[in-house]
C-alpha cells in the first residue's frame, strides 16, 4: 500500500521536460510510481493510506538552496524558515569559511570567539547563538550528529576554513601562518571532517569578512600554498566540493584571484562555487570578467561555478548598526564611532563630502549600487520630528526641505539617534539588466542561488527567491518557461553537488516535493518579526500559493503552516553525494 497518492497533478519533473499530468505515489520516503494519465492505463490504481486531488496544481521536486547559513538556526528552527515554506527541501550550509565546528575541546573560549565572529560577519543575533544552540560538540562529526533526527529539511554542510585554523592554531589563527606540524594538523582535521560527512572545504579571502574583534578572519591569513594543500585533500574524498569567496566576488576578480580559484579547483579535481554574481547592464564588463574565471578553470582541468540570484533581494541599511554601508571604502572608520560622535561627524559638511567621494569612487565597486541616496525609502522611524516619513523617498523629502539627499538622509537618521531603517531602491531593475540576466543564466557555469538564508537576519530576506522567481516566470517577465525555471531550482543544483536520487520526480528517487498553485505562487513582502531566541528580530516573508511541501515523503508544510514533522536528513558526503567531475 502506498503511503500517499497525489492524483492528477501537473508534474514538472525537474529535467526540463514539458509538464505532464500524472498520479504520483509515495512509499517509504521515495517516489514509488509516476502514472501518466496521458497513456492508456496510466492512472494509478494502487491503494494509499491518504490521497489528494491536485488538479490544476503543479507538482515539482523540492527546491535546493545552494548557499545558506542555517548552521545555527536549525537548532531552534528545524524548518529553516522561511525557506521551507517557499518549497526548499534541501539546504547547503557551512559556506564562506564559517562553521560552528570543529571546536577545540581544550579551549572553551573558542566557542565564544566563534559566536562573536558569526554575529559580526554573518549578521546573526549573538543572544540567539548563545541561547539557541547547545554547543556540545567538538569534532565536525559531533556537530552533524547533534542535528541528526531533529531537522525538517535535508541539510549538507561544508567545513569552514576559519574553524579549522582556529582549532589548530588557537588565537594565532588570526594573523599567523601554520608551521609544518600545524599544516599537517590542518589537513588531518579536514580529512576527519570529510570522513564524518562534510561536503568539502569553504574558505574566504574577502576583505569584507572581519571577526568579532574587527580583525580579518582566520582564513584571510592563509597563503596560496595552504589553500592548495587543503584543496588537494578535498579531492581525496568522494562527493566533495569547494566553496570560496574572494574580494573580487563583489565586483570583478583580480588576476591573482582568478589564479588562486583556478589553482584550487584544478588541485582538487572538484567543482568550486562562489557567491554572488551581480548582474547590472550599467556595468556590462562585469559578467564577462567574472565568467573568464570559469573558462580559465575548464582549460586547467577544473570547474568554477558562479551563483547568482534570479530576483532583486531588498536589503535594508542603517547608519546606526553594521551593514553594507560600513564596507564602502572610507566609510568604516566614521560608522564605527560611538553614536554621539558619529552623529557629530556626519553633520560636518566636509565629512559628508568625503564620504560621497568615496562612495562614488572606482574602489567602491559593487557598493556603488547603494550610493544613490535620493532613491532610498525611509522605513521605521522613532523621533517625533520624523513622523509621517515612513514609506517616503528621500529625494522628495530633500526637495521639500531645500537640501541635498544625503544631508537630508543624515538629518532624518540623526533625529532617530541613527536607528532609522533605510531601504535603497535597486538601480538595476531595468529591462536591459533583466535581459542580461536571462542570457547569463544560459551559461553552463552559472547556477541560481545565493540567498544567504539564515544570515543577515534583520537586514535582508533572500530565502523567498524560489517562489518569487516562479511567480515572475509564470505571470511577470516570463524570462524562462516553467519547466526550465524548475530545473534551475532543483536538478541543476542537485547535479552540481552530486546529490544521490534528489532533484527530480522519478520512480525510486527521494520524495522531496512541492505542490503549488501556478496562478498564485509568489512571496509576500518582508516584514520584521521577533521570534529568535531572546526575542531577537529578523525579516520574514510568507509564501503564497504553496499548497504542500514534503521531505522524504513526509509532509512538513501545508498552506504555509508547519506540520510538526521532522523527516529531514543530514546529508553526508560519499553516502548522500557522489563525486562530480570538473567536466560534463
Amino acid at each position: 500500500m502506498l503511503d500517499h497518492l497525489i492524483r492528477r497533478a501537473t508534474v514538472v519533473d525537474g529535467t526540463g521536460a514539458p509538464p505532464f499530468v500524472a498520479d504520483v505515489g509515495i512509499e517509504d520516503g521515495r517516489i514509488a510510481v509516476v502514472g501518466t494519465t496521458a497513456v492508456v492505463g496510466g492512472r494509478v490504481n494502487r491503494r494509499a493510506r491518504t490521497e489528494e486531488d491536485a488538479r490544476g496544481l503543479v507538482l515539482a521536486p523540492g527546491f535546493i538552496d545552494p548557499h545558506t547559513h542555517y548552521d545555527a538556526q536549525l537548532f531552534w528552527d528545524p524548518y529553516a524558515t522561511p525557506s521551507m515554506s517557499h518549497g526548499v527541501t534541501t539546504v547547503v550550509g557551512g559556506n564562506c569559511g564559517f562553521t560552528l565546528a570543529p571546536l577545540h575541546p581544550g579551549r572553551p573560549a573558542d566557542a565564544d570567539y566563534t559566536r562573536r565572529m558569526m554575529s559580526k560577519v554573518e549578521g546573526m543575533s549573538l543572544t540567539a547563538l548563545e541561547e539557541g544552540a547547545p554547543w556540545t560538540w567538538s569534532s565536525f562529526g559531533e556537530y552533524l550528529d547533534a542535528l541528526d533526527g531533529r531537522i525538517a529539511v535535508n541539510a549538507g554542510f561544508m567545513v569552514g576554513h576559519c574553524a579549522l585554523r582556529r582549532h589548530v592554531m588557537g588565537p594565532a589563527a588570526v594573523g599567523g601562518r601554520p608551521d609544518a606540524q600545524q599544516s599537517k594538523q590542518l589537513l588531518t582535521l579536514l580529512h576527519e571532517a570529510m570522513d564524518a560527512g562534510a561536503w568539502g572545504l569553504s574558505t574566504t579571502q574577502s576583505t569584507t569578512h572581519t571577526d568579532g574583534d574587527g580583525r580579518p578572519v582566520a582564513s584571510r591569513h592563509a597563503l596560496p600554498e595552504e589553500l592548495l594543500a587543503l584543496s588537494r585533500a578535498v579531492g581525496e574524498h568522494e562527493g566533495t566540493q569547494i566553496e570560496a569567496i574572494v574580494a573580487g566576488c563583489l565586483d570583478r576578480f583580480a588576476d591573482e584571484e582568478i589564479d588562486l580559484l583556478v589553482g584550487m579547483t584544478a588541485a582538487a579535481g572538484r567543482p568550486l562555487n562562489w557567491n554572488v554574481l551581480t548582474i547590472d547592464a550599467a556595468v556590462p564588463e562585469r559578467v564577462p570578467r567574472q565568467l573568464a574565471a570559469s573558462a580559465r578553470a575548464r582549460a586547467a582541468g577544473g570547474r568554477i561555478v558562479a551563483l547568482t540570484m534570479p530576483i532583486l533581494t531588498p536589503m535594508n541599511m542603517s547608519l546606526g548598526t553594521f551593514c553594507a554601508l560600513n564596507l564602502i571604502p572610507g566609510w568604516g572608520e566614521t560608522l564605527a564611532l560611538p553614536v554621539p560622535r558619529r552623529i557629530a561627524r556626519l553633520r560636518e559638511a566636509s565629512v559628508r563630502a568625503e564620504l560621497l567621494r568615496c562612495a562614488h569612487s572606482e574602489e567602491a565597486g559593487v557598493f556603488r549600487r547603494l550610493t544613490d541616496f535620493g532613491r532610498y525609502v525611509i522605513g521605521d522611524t522613532y523621533a517625533k520630528e520624523n513622523e509621517g516619513l515612513t514609506g517616503r523617498v528621500v529625494r522628495d523629502i530633500a526637495a521639500e526641505r531645500g537640501t541635498d539627499p544625503f544631508t537630508c538622509l543624515v538629518d532624518i537618521c540623526a533625529a532617530d539617534d541613527l536607528r532609522t531603517v533605510l531601504w535603497p531602491m535597486p538601480t538595476d531593475n531595468d529591462p536591459a539588466s533583466w535581459e542580461l540576466r536571462r542570457r547569463t543564466w544560459e551559461h553552463e557555469d552559472v547556477l541560481l542561488g545565493g540567498s544567504d538564508a539564515g544570515a543577515h537576519l534583520d537586514r535582508m530576506c533572500g530565502a523567498p527567491y524560489t517562489t518569487r522567481f516562479l511567480g515572475d516566470c509564470l505571470r511577470g517577465r516570463k524570462l524562462v518557461p516553467l519547466e526550465r525555471a524548475v530545473r534551475m531550482l532543483t536538478d541543476d543544483p542537485a547535479r552540481l553537488f552530486g546529490l544521490r536520487d534528489r532533484g527530480r520526480i522519478a520512480r525510486g528517487w527521494h520524495a522531496d516535493l512541492v505542490l503549488f498553485d501556478p496562478d498564485r505562487i509568489d512571496a509576500g513582502p518582508a516584514t520584521l518579526v521577533h521570534d529568535l531566541p531572546g526575542d531577537g528580530p529578523r525579516l520574514d516573508a510568507r509564501a503564497r500559493g504553496v499548497v504542500s511541501v514534503r521531505v522524504n515523503g513526509v509532509e512538513t508544510v501545508r498552506h504555509d503552516v508547519t506540520t510538526g514533522a521532522v523527516p529531514g536528513v543530514v546529508l553526508r558526503s560519499g553516502r548522500d553525494t557522489e563525486t562530480v567531475g570538473t567536466t560534463h
